[in-house]
């Protein structure tokens, strides 16, 4: 019997042939076309988008923000290390260096780091620490612990030292840093400070600076200019890498100047001058200058109280003044000078002249006598200016006139600047003549009325020393540029202000103040200087007593000046001493500084004795 095959089953709708879940029914082919161009459009547009910003923003870099970019990418690999200028030297008139400057490091450290980097052993590692640095630099060991143990992020140990102690230091201590400094030398110590005055380190401009006299007034001739060079530095590093250099513009070292003073003599008046102080009690303002007659250069110039140039924050204000050129005083007697050269000058009198002079004299309201009590006396005019008589001068004065007599003092510098080269300098004070009161020209021929600067004191005298010829006075010899070109300082124009013949004569009559002759004795014989003939004048003036705005009868300003030899003067000395204990006299200490130079000149003595002058007949 046959069987037949089974039937095949019927497929359910939607199945697929050979198994498998059914299919989902196709939706109709006109949408589907439809919806994919759509799609390929925005894919399009968004991939053109995307292309034209790229594009934009590769424009824009490789234009507009180029340079910018560059530079930027420059500065991230690029530094700019500054060349730091040499302060220029400060030299005498040999050459001898009173100040110059010397490469130095500063020791500076990171308390925080230290703290950070040694937790544990703090203590004990500061203390080894303060104790090398203390050593090495002679700084306070205790002042350097304390600053080490501080919650401060930077100090300073060490401000200036050796660059190879500060490097042996960091070789110990790894967290101590060092820094390029300046420091300034003054091989001669406090001689002639008040003239060099003191630069000292400015840690914000990174370089010297000058804080007082020549050193701050001449600081940007001695400062010169600091260089620049732009190197590339390794990434990461300040780590210079060869043949890198982009710009570099050289450092200017800063000028040397060379001034007029003599070291050797600067350190005699100096000492000498601060001895006298001490030994009379005058005050420290005390000053005392030399010039050279025939320059009119300033080979000394010191004053009774100084300081430590090395030492600036251990200075008062007055010991940093330089009361030479800036403390004017009235004169006293020294300024007699005036009325004798202008009444011999226009031939009113002659120094053999004799005048009967009362023991005081009257001047609109006020009576002036002079300085001892004395009927009428016979005093020749050359007596009157070896006696210092007031009375007598003014006399004399009357007889050249007020007119004739304000003319003379400007004619001697009085009332204006010398222009010297010194800061800080002051005029001093003539009253001009349209406000000269009645008794006015009874004050000013005696010295007082009027103030000046013992420069200007020792200028008045220079005059009459070089034959009448007033050579303003200077400091600055000459200034050397980084390139070696020297350029002196130009010598003022002189002013003559009496004869050669005039100034002689009033030189003989000077001489007679140092006279020491029986019953001819002048005011000053402690000036004299053995074998020489020494021509001066002493000067005595009442100071003022703020108490009472009147003169003091016990507060004096003690002047000499005068001139060695007489003849042929080669130098003056101008001295001032403020307020001596009992009014001691300045000629002893002209009488010291005068033999000094006599000896170390080798001065010819004279062979011809002093000529005694009249001073008095009785």
């Amino acid at each position: 019997m046959t069987t037949a095959p089974p039937r095949p089953r019927a497929r359910p709708a939607g199945a697929v042939r050979g198994g498998g879940p059914p299919r989902r029914p196709s939706p109709p082919r006109g949408r589907t076309a439809r919806s994919d161009n759509a799609r390929l459009k925005i894919g399009r547009i968004v991939l053109v988008l995307a292309l034209a910003i790229a594009t934009l923003k590769l424009v824009a870099v490789q234009t507009v923000q180029a340079s910018a970019l560059s530079a930027a990418s420059a500065r991230q690999a690029q530094t700019r290390i500054v060349l730091p200028a040499e302060r220029g030297p400060i030299l005498d008139r040999d050459g001898n260096p009173l100040a110059f400057s010397v490469e130095a490091s500063a020791v500076v450290a990171n308390p925080r780091q230290i703290r950070s980097v040694h937790p544990t052993d703090l203590a004990p590692y500061t203390a080894a620490m303060a104790a090398a640095i203390a050593q090495a630099t002679g700084a306070d060991q205790a002042t350097l612990q304390t600053q080490l143990t501080s919650d401060k992020g930077y100090v300073v140990l060490a401000p200036t030292v050796d660059p190879d102690v500060a490097n042996a230091l960091r070789s110990r201590f790894p967290e101590i840093a060092i820094e390029r400094r300046e420091d300034r030398q003054y091989p001669a110590g406090d001689i002639a400070a008040n003239v060099l005055g003191t630069a000292t380190w400015d840690a914000t401009t990174g370089r010297l600076a000058g804080r007082v006299g020549l050193e701050s007034s001449q600081d940007n001739m001695l400062a010169g200019f600091d260089g620049l060079r732009i190197v590339d530095t390794a990434e990461g590093s300040n780590t210079v890498i060869p043949g890198s250099t982009r710009f570099e513009r050289p450092a200017v070292q800063g000028s040397t100047m060379q001034l007029t003073l003599d070291s050797d003599l600067q350190y005699k008046v100096q000492t000498a001058l601060s001895a006298f102080v001490a030994k009379t009690g005058a005050k420290g303002d005390s000053s005392t200058v030399v010039l050279d007659v025939r320059s009119g250069q300033v080979l000394a110039l010191a004053t009774g109280e100084t300081f430590d140039p090395k030492n600036l924050a251990a200075a008062t204000p007055d010991q940093l003044a330089n009361p030479a050129v800036s403390s004017p005083f009235e004169p006293g007697s020294v300024n007699k000078i005036v009325t004798m050269s202008a009444a011999i000058q226009y031939g009113v009198a002659k120094p053999t002249d004799m005048l009967d002079v009362p023991g005081s004299i009257k001047v609109a309201d006020r009576t002036i006598s002079d300085a001892w009590a004395h009927g009428l006396d016979h005093y020749t005019l050359t007596g009157v200016l070896a006696k210092s008589s007031n009375v007598g001068t003014i006399m004399t004065a009357q007889k050249v006139g007020a007119q004739r007599f304000a003319d003379m003092l400007a004619k001697f510098g009085l009332g204006q600047k010398t222009a010297v080269g010194l800061p800080g300098e002051s005029a001093g004070s003539v009253p001009p003549i349209n406000t000269w009161s009645g008794s006015t020209f009874g004050n000013l021929p005696i010295g007082q009325g009027l103030s000046m600067t013992v420069l200007q004191m020792a200028g008045m005298y220079q005059t009459i020393a070089n034959g009448g010829l007033r050579i303003p006075p200077r400091i600055i010899e000459s200034v050397t540029s980084p390139d070696g070109v020297r350029v002196p300082t130009p010598q003022p124009a002189g002013v003559q202000v009496v004869s050669p013949e005039t100034a002689a004569t009033v030189r003989q009559m000077l001489m007679a103040v140092t006279q020491n002759a029986p019953g001819q004795k002048g005011t000053g014989p402690a000036a004299a200087v053995p074998g020489y003939m020494v021509a001066g004048k002493t000067g005595t003036a009442q100071q003022v007593d703020p108490t009472c705005g009147c003169y003091s009868q016990s507060r004096y300003w003690i002047t000499f000046a005068g001139m060695l030899p007489e003849q042929n003067p080669d130098f003056v000395i101008g001295i001032m001493l403020d307020a001596p204990a009992g009014g001691a006299s300045a000629a002893p200490l002209f009488h010291d500084i005068a033999t000094f130079l006599a000896q170390r000149d080798k001065i010819p003595v004279t062979t011809e004795p002093q000529p005694i002058q009249t001073l008095q007949i009785k």
